[in-house]
């Protein structure tokens, strides 16, 4: 059994995307799909709780990356060093090194082939000389346009690597222990919705009075509403959930959040991490989607959608963290009500609340 890296060194949503390019190398090319490799996982702090989750990885090892983490670390012969001698005593023979399409896998490339790497494959518009050994050129190899989690998994498979037999492609995540978590008793209460209203960054976030608007629009038309949020993000969960939403902002590590969100009938979220956590677990996703980023490449992948905001505003594609239009028009124009709306058509399409099961338990 080989050892491969699988590096996807930003964030939890980009290691979640990751994830069937992860099965298809820890598959190896056998596509009955029994486990060929052990898959070491590279990724900066910000995905290392993401990374553990992630079926087919044998183990996770953090790295904050100095081309790749906001705000940048300064690149030491300590912190290089600590990688390549990782590397090198972990008998890791091959890589593949998942990037997206403003980052390039050279730097990671060349640390590992002085680490002893033998075969290395990435995707880079730049030329590679001897850094990797299988090369896609993105553009011309594949485009650019297709979600993020295919552009990962073609990028596995040129390196030889495919998902066995009947694994459908979507995102995943494994199931682990979680005895104390609130997903149990918010199940046992009956179907309830889950408004994510935080964002990693300004440029992606809807405005907070719209969230409440909407949380007290979900409540009027009947439906129980879970609100959530990490803990420095106490103030706008209370403001969101009001008086009568249940507010578990800062209540629940990833894992947590994941049985969560697994449970709830339709989670309402932005263009940031959770988006993606609800699709691994197979939830429907309502998504105030900003336009710094193509929806194409980022929106959540293989899960029931309704995308909302102006996608031609013009911040598009200008991947700006904090919103470059006065108002934020893109997603200040989304009305409370047409979330409503499209928590409705969501709801509609998975045949009820009252039939519908968690996909996902801890």
């Amino acid at each position: 059994m080989s050892r491969v890296l699988v590096a996807r060194l930003d964030s939890m949503g980009d290691v979640l995307l990751s994830g069937p390019a992860v099965r298809a190398v820890a598959n190896g090319n056998r596509p009955d799909g029994s486990r060929s490799n052990d898959v070491v996982l590279l990724c900066g702090p910000e995905g290392a709780a993401a990374a553990e989750m992630l079926p087919g990885v044998t183990q996770v090892h953090t790295w904050a990356s100095p081309w790749i983490v906001n705000p940048a670390p300064q690149v030491t012969e300590e912190t290089t060093n600590g990688l390549v001698n990782f590397v090198r005593s972990s008998r890791i023979e091959e890589a593949v090194i998942l990037t997206s399409f403003h980052q390039s896998p050279l730097p990671l490339a060349l640390l590992l082939r002085l680490a002893g790497v033998r075969k290395i494959t990435g995707a880079s518009t730049d030329y590679a000389g001897s850094l990797l050994d299988v090369r896609l050129k993105p553009g011309e190899d594949f485009p650019e346009d297709q979600p993020e989690a295919v552009r990962a998994l073609t990028i596995a498979e040129a390196g030889g690597y495919v998902l066995p037999n009947g694994d459908d492609g979507k995102l995943r995540v494994a199931p682990g222990q979680d005895p104390d978590g609130p997903a149990d008793e918010l199940a046992e209460e009956g179907p309830y919705i889950v408004v994510h209203p935080g964002a990693a960054v300004p440029a992606r976030a809807w405005p907070a009075l719209h969230h409440a608007a909407a949380v007290e629009l979900l409540e009027a038309y009947g439906h129980r509403v879970v609100v959530t949020g990490g803990p420095s993000e106490a103030s706008l969960t209370a403001t969101v959930a009001g008086p009568s939403a249940r507010n578990l902002g800062g209540g629940t590590d990833l894992r947590t959040l994941a049985a969560v969100l697994a449970g709830a009938a339709v989670v309402v979220t932005g263009n940031t991490g959770p988006a993606h956590l609800a699709a691994a677990v197979g939830t429907p996703v309502v998504c105030l989607f900003a336009p710094v980023v193509p929806a194409i490449r980022w929106a959540p992948y293989g899960v029931p959608l309704e995308l909302l905001g102006d996608q031609e505003a013009p911040c598009k594609n200008s991947r700006a963290r904090v919103c470059p239009v006065p108002g934020h028009p893109c997603l200040s124009s989304v009305t409370p009500e047409q979330v409503v709306e499209a928590v409705e058509r969501l709801i509609g399409g998975v045949s009820s609340l009252a039939t519908r099961r968690k996909v996902w338990k801890p």
